[in-house]
């Protein structure tokens, strides 16, 4: 349970990539907020390897900032005010500016787009401002991804194009990944594991080839 909306969902850890599709209200966007810590639940557990993040017998609550979770939020939430390299330091704690800059640059070049570490992100295409924040994402060294509607800010074209590229990106992180979408495309090309919300359950789990 989650404020006034319930959602019952027993998700066991997947070592790749897990895509939550389902209709909007289903709780795709909330089971994810739970596992950020950014809402609470009143209830269950959230275990990430041999660390427990939340378990509400225990009372233990993790704070988002010390779970290690690298987060894509679904409209990017890059700053303006900050060229592309910035926004990628943004969250590298405890580090010299120039360090910094140095590992955005190696992240920006290792997702091809090092091109664009001094531009302003509001000159940036949906499909780059969507690697800018990925590479954000990953400037943390993170435990796990989260992605939230990764393609919703695109169109029909970019759309296809990213799908492959963050497909192989996501193999090659070998992160442990959950991803929300309403889309079954998204479910297709990017799953190892489809999870299907419904009215704040989950209704199946498997394969996307086992979901009917």
């Amino acid at each position: 349970m989650v404020g006034k909306f319930e959602v019952r969902a027993n998700l066991p850890e997947h070592p790749g990539t897990t895509v939550i599709i389902g209709p909007n209200g289903a709780g795709k966007s909330t089971l994810l907020k739970s596992l950020l810590g950014v809402v609470t639940p009143v209830g269950g557990r959230i275990v990430l390897g041999d660390r427990v993040l939340f378990d509400a017998d225990e009372g233990r609550d993790v704070p988002t900032e010390a779970r290690r979770l690298g987060y894509v939020p679904q409209r990017y939430a890059l700053f303006s005010h900050l060229d592309v390299k910035r926004n990628v330091g943004y969250g590298m704690q405890g580090m010299a500016r120039k360090q910094r800059d140095a590992r955005a640059r190696e992240l920006l070049d290792e997702l091809e787009i090092g091109h664009l570490a001094d531009r302003r992100v509001s000159a940036l295409s949906g499909g780059e401002a969507q690697r800018v924040a990925l590479a954000r994402a990953l400037a943390i060294g993170p435990r796990a991804l989260l992605l939230d509607e990764p393609m919703a800010a695109l169109d029909a074209g970019a759309r296809r194009k990213v799908r492959v590229f963050l497909r192989e990106r996501l193999e090659a992180t070998s992160l442990p990944t959950v991803i929300v979408s309403h889309d079954p495309e998204d479910a297709r090309i990017l799953a190892d594991r489809v999870a299907v919300m419904d009215s704040g359950r989950l209704a199946q789990l498997g394969s996307f080839e086992e979901i009917e």
